[in-house]
């Protein structure tokens, strides 16, 4: 059985892939280890409460996602960032403090010291660098807008998004378009008014969803890609023969095909390529993905005192809080709680403890609803909860992470035909997903004409052989 293209990994950069390949003609296989595709876009609806597994939203700037979304039809279920949302949320001094969502919310807030906010308006005096050696999130932001802001702003942030330390992850792989705004207009403050004057507002981040949550967008390119998806197929060994690569499975045979892409998690990929390309492997290998955990509640609104009007809370590391922030579903999208209740999303792990990620789920549970009770007013027992254990959670874009990324291209290019994917090139964000799997499939689709070109110009397709 021969395939134009094997895919390996039925997550969103596997399935995004499938579903560009397969409009190109291609005839695809998509192998999936689990028993549900999707990876870790999961979202599960119970006793009237939504409860997000994974990622929860998507930048509605990310044009790729948005059209991927549009085609397969998904733009009548979207659901936009509710009107609640109105502050953003940082533990300060064992407390919640409420920053204005305005561009010049922490200069307006108390929430930094006035030293630090005088800092940032200092921001535009820093001199430019543009080149150098690379630096973590840490020492950029520090360089331009000093300890304070980054030590309260910039680790919780990362911790939140990346579930990472930013003293570890390189700027230049986690913040590229900064890093570039620097380079271009040598001051960050002085990019954003240039692009204000440019477009007459401030440059914004809107996020939307869709109603049953982010899995609808992977259940529907595995609708779409049909029989094509094969679930619960462990994939145990690839080699390349002369005109193909043949793929071996566990417990479902054997199939070959003309190119394949590894779309799965960094230790899986390295495990993959260990025999066939080592030091691709090794430099797959050195991406870690420490263990987090998502503990999802939902309670009878008067039992909240807090307002609930923001994205949720992150909690810096200087605050020593067992939970590095939390969301509020409930108050981002409609549809998450029944009427009269709120859902609360707390997350644990990451890269500074994943030790307390894999504790039994009574004691996440017990740690969360603890947290919850002193830092959002929460009474009584939750109406619903519910924890996910990720063991492998998000990947950690570390400094050489560009070093990296270039001997995983040199192994694609020692095995023609071979393509690598996944959310540890650029990012775990689901638009970021998108756009670097659909950048890859063009590489894939050239790579198919040239040698169709060469051997079968009268056939678009190689084999039409169904998978068992």
């Amino acid at each position: 059985m021969t395939f134009d293209v094997a895919i390996i990994g039925a997550g969103v950069s596997g399935l995004s892939a499938a579903y560009e390949l397969k409009g190109r003609g291609y005839n695809v296989v998509v192998l999936e280890r689990q028993v549900r595709s999707g990876g870790n876009a999961q979202s599960e609806r119970f006793d009237g409460f939504l409860m997000e597994h994974g990622p929860s939203s998507v930048n509605a700037q990310a044009m790729e996602t948005v059209g991927l979304a549009r085609d397969l039809g998904l733009n009548t279920l979207r659901a936009e960032l509710g009107n609640a949302v109105k502050s953003r949320y940082l533990v300060g001094a064992g407390c919640l403090k409420g920053i204005s969502t305005h561009p010049l919310g922490f200069l307006m807030s108390g929430y930094l010291s006035p030293r630090a906010r005088l800092r940032l308006l200092a921001e535009m005096l820093v001199p430019g660098r543009k080149s150098g050696p690379e630096e973590t999130i840490s020492e950029f932001w520090t360089r331009r807008f000093g300890r304070e802001f980054n030590d309260k702003v910039i680790e919780p942030l990362v911790a939140g998004l990346y579930a990472g330390k930013a003293d570890n992850l390189s700027v230049d792989a986690v913040f590229p378009a900064i890093v570039e705004m620097e380079r271009q207009y040598g001051s960050i403050s002085h990019a954003v008014l240039k692009k204000r004057i440019a477009s007459g507002k401030m440059p914004g981040r809107r996020l939307f969803s869709w109603r049953d949550g982010i899995g609808t967008l992977p259940a529907a390119l595995a609708s779409d890609v049909g029989d094509a998806v094969k679930t619960g197929v462990t994939v145990i060994s690839i080699k390349r023969s002369a005109h193909a690569y043949n793929i071996k499975t566990a417990r479902s045979g054997n199939l070959s095909a003309r190119a394949v892409i590894i779309a799965t998690q960094p230790h899986v990929a390295a495990a993959l390529l260990e025999d066939m390309d080592a030091t691709g492997a090794e430099a797959i290998s050195e991406i870690a993905a420490p263990s987090v955990a998502v503990a999802f509640f939902g309670f009878r609104r008067e039992q909240v005192a807090h307002p609930l009007d923001g994205l949720g809370y992150l909690a810096p590391a200087c605050e020593k809080r067992p939970l590095s922030g939390a969301l509020f579903p409930s108050s981002m999208f409609k549809n998450r709680a029944p009427e009269g209740h709120v859902a609360l999303s707390g997350y644990v792990g990451g890269a500074r403890a994943p030790e307390m990620a894999r504790m039994s789920v009574e004691d996440i549970t017990a740690l969360a609803l603890e947290e919850f009770r002193d830092l959002l007013g929460v009474k009584g027992k939750p109406v619903v909860f519910r924890v996910r254990q990720w063991q492998q959670g998000l990947p950690q874009l570390t400094t050489g992470h560009t070093g990296r990324l270039k001997r995983i291209e040199d192994a694609e290019d020692r095995h023609p035909g071979l393509f690598i994917t996944g959310n540890y090139f650029a990012g775990p964000a689901v638009a970021t997903c998108v756009k670097q799997s659909l950048e890859m499939c063009k590489r894939t689709d050239g790579y198919l004409r040239g040698l169709y070109s060469m051997e079968e110009p009268e056939n678009s397709n190689f084999a039409k052989t169904a998978f068992p």
